[in-house]
């Protein structure tokens, strides 16, 4: 055997995707990111992007599902958990009892919330006091435009939903950050703590209200426009649910557009990929399931993270149509928890592995390890 051949049998090349797309695939990839794209502008909050979830599962014949109703081998149906976690299931020709193959991934995104009593003037200044959510790297969030996303419950009951700082005309929020001159001390301090997070605080308001003369005239003006554009008032707040997300949509990145530069890839590249499967499936030997989540970023936890009884109860209910106990489906099922990972930075050489790295342009990573 000649060594070329010898290189070939026993060697691992590994191959830049593009060195094998056809004209069909590269369409195919741009038609994909371009709904990827829409679906990161759509949904910058898990809520979000369950509601578009389900608008594109209804497109594609989905159903909400009748925990009483019996289904038959290629009915699409879908569940969601209190607007946070979404599960679609396309029935399977085999019965529960061989399993079920599951993609799941996470919706949720680091992100800064609002406290329950958020709104508050100092010095002629009115801000939103925020609380961090997930693993965020403060100094990031200082200077950049910021948008408001989430909903509200009035006293009444009724749910507002607020989406404020994408659209043109929109006004949008930022966190101040100190001048170069100014910022001396700052900037001898390590990076995690240049910013502390008691000052990650939103800049919403300098103008005082027209004819009044009392005390935080800047903050009553603030709860005004507020009360004239969503009927809010500041006791609305404790049952409001509005977390601050930037406010710059999904843009390619580079002169050849190789990139995307978005807020939300974790997880939502895996998220969309996981729905866009689903949506084209049609009748899988075994049962079909994407299920997007939500609290990934703090553990998982809560009535709409993974460590709830939510998705349990749904496939038990399944189960129980068939008479199959759920141990007896979870024996024989896969599931695929689908993450982003970290591809090799030349930037930032010495913090990867060069050799076991996920690269750019080269398929999926497949990480064994953390």
């Amino acid at each position: 055997m000649a060594e070329s051949e010898l290189r070939k049998t026993l060697l691992y090349t590994k191959k830049n995707g593009y060195d094998s797309l056809g004209d069909e695939d590269r369409e195919a990839m741009e038609e994909y990111c371009t709904a990827y794209r829409s679906f990161l502008d759509m949904g910058k909050t898990e809520r979000e992007c369950v509601a578009v979830a389900v608008h594109l599962a209804e497109m594609h014949g989905f159903r909400d599902w009748q925990p009483d109703e019996r289904y038959a081998p290629g009915d699409r149906i879908y569940f969601v958990n209190r607007e946070k976690n979404v599960a679609l299931a396309v029935i399977g020709q085999k019965p529960l009892s061989e399993g079920v193959r599951i993609a799941v991934a996470h919706a949720d995104a680091p992100r800064l919330d609002l406290k329950p009593a958020p709104l508050y003037e100092d010095d002629e200044m009115a801000y939103f006091k925020t609380h961090y959510y997930g693993g965020v790297r403060k100094y990031q969030w200082t200077t950049v435009p910021l948008a408001l996303h989430g909903a509200v419950v009035l006293k009444n009951g009724e749910k507002i939903l607020v989406k404020l700082g994408d659209a043109p005309e929109d006004p949008q929020f930022l966190i101040t950050d100190l001048l170069p001159h100014l910022g001396r001390k700052q900037g001898e301090k390590p990076l995690n703590e240049a910013i502390p997070a008691e000052t990650l605080n939103l800049l919403i308001g300098g103008r005082p209200c027209a004819g009044d003369d009392g005390k935080d005239r800047v903050k009553l003006e603030v709860l005004r426009l507020l009360n004239e554009r969503y009927g809010i008032v500041e006791e609305d707040f404790a049952s409001a649910e509005l977390e601050a997300v930037p406010a710059w949509p999904a843009r390619e990145i580079g002169f050849d557009r190789s990139f995307l530069g978005a807020y939300g890839h974790d997880d939502r590249s895996c998220a969309f990929a996981a729905l866009s499967a689903i949506l084209k499936l049609d009748a899988p030997e075994k049962t079909a399931i994407c299920l997007l989540v939500d609290k990934e970023e703090i553990g998982s936890e809560g009535v709409t993270g993974m460590q709830s009884a939510a998705f349990d109860r749904f496939v038990a209910a399944l189960c129980r149509m068939e008479n199959v106990p759920i141990e007896e489906c979870w024996a024989h099922s896969f599931c695929l928890s689908a993450d982003v990972t970290a591809a090799y930075d030349p930037n930032f050489s010495e913090v990867y592995d060069h050799r076991n790295s996920t690269r750019c342009n080269y398929g999926v990573g497949l990480k064994k390890y953390t």
